[in-house]
């Protein structure tokens, strides 16, 4: 019988504020693109960090 490939799970979570219009318009925006809002929150996140180990922040 073939083993089948974990995949790994994602396990830790991101808590933010931010005001209730903010909110709003976003999620309405990922609902229009047919995208979810943690989605887009891990997509802008790997963009962030791959621009960081790039050096693209330093002076």
């Amino acid at each position: 019988m073939a083993e089948k490939k974990e995949k790994k799970k994602k396990n830790a979570q991101l808590v933010l504020r931010l005001n209730k219009e903010s909110r709003d318009r976003f999620i309405e925006a990922c609902q229009d693109l047919d995208t979810s809002a943690a989605r887009e929150v891990r997509r802008f996140i790997k963009s962030f960090l791959k621009k960081y180990d790039n050096g693209e922040f330093d002076d």
